[in-house]
This record gives structure tokens, C-alpha cells and sequence, in this order.
């Protein structure tokens, strides 16, 4: 028996000259008596339960936790090539290809280091300055938004 069947009864109650029911229904029993202010609802369990075993209830006190100011991300030594548009970063010309570049090695201007797919074209990202490449930011496949910093380049 569902809140909505009891409001209904209810509301069946206060509109007669009933002033008592009592219902059993799928091993709930239910019984209903109107009094001078209120209906007094006292659900009965006639079905056998399943042994419940008592269950220690604590408090938490309420926990405040005062407003920090979000830190902004730590910004990566070195210069950073950075993605210049929306798409799919790959490190390779094809999957069973050799990246293009890992981490450590030396790079120089002009060189491709990622593709990035946009709208199905493959867009070849070129190094705008030498250096070494000390850190790949993002993994093979990954989504890349705008601005988002690819790969760490130390100058040499």
C-alpha cells in the first residue's frame, strides 16, 4: 500500500460518517481512526519479518568547512606546446606507426610532433621553437580542447 491509497483513505473518512477502518492488504494491515482533530494512522505488520538485527545509529556533528578559493592548476616548467584547436590527439601518422616524438627526445622548429583530428581532417602539429621535449601531457586517443598544453619543451 502506497502514501497515495492512504491519503484516499483518508480523504474517504473524513468524508463520511466512518469514523473508524481498518484495512489488510499484502500482509500489511492498516487501521484508520478518526478522532477530533485528525485521522490517527497505526500501520500493523501482520506478516512475519526477517530478524533484524539493531543497527548502532551515531550523529556525525555538522562538519564546516570554510570557503577556499579554487587554486589555479600549477603551471608546467618550461615552455608548452599547446593545442590550437578542438579534436583527437595521436602521437603517430597511422596506429601501427612510431610516434612521432617521446619524451627526451631534442626538437627542432618546423618539426611535426602530434596530429590532431578535427571534423574527420588530421591536422599535423609543428614544433614553433627548438628544444627538448621533457614531459607528453596528454595520452594517445584523448579528446584535446583548445589551449590545452600538449607536450612540455625545455629549451636548448
Amino acid at each position: 500500500m502506497n502514501t497515495k491509497e492512504i491519503k484516499e483513505l483518508i480523504d474517504l473518512l473524513k468524508g463520511s460518517d466512518v469514523s473508524e477502518i481498518e484495512i489488510e492488504r499484502e500482509g500489511v494491515k492498516i487501521h484508520i481512526k478518526k478522532g477530533a482533530s485528525a485521522p490517527v494512522i497505526t500501520p500493523v505488520i501482520a506478516a512475519p519479518q526477517v530478524a533484524q538485527v539493531p543497527v548502532a545509529q551515531t550523529v556525525a556533528a555538522p562538519v564546516i568547512i570554510p570557503a577556499v578559493p579554487a587554486a589555479e592548476p600549477a603551471k608546467p616548467a618550461g615552455n608548452t606546446i599547446n593545442s590550437p584547436m578542438v579534436g583527437t590527439f595521436y602521437r603517430s601518422p597511422a596506429p601501427d606507426s612510431a610516434p612521432f616524438i617521446k619524451e627526451g627526445d631534442i626538437i627542432k622548429e618546423g618539426q611535426t610532433v602530434c596530429i590532431i583530428e578535427a571534423m574527420k581532417l588530421m591536422n599535423e602539429i609543428k614544433a614553433e621553437t627548438k628544444g627538448k621535449i621533457t614531459k607528453i601531457m596528454v595520452e594517445n586517443g584523448q579528446a584535446v580542447e583548445f589551449g590545452q598544453a600538449l607536450f612540455i619543451v625545455e629549451p636548448v
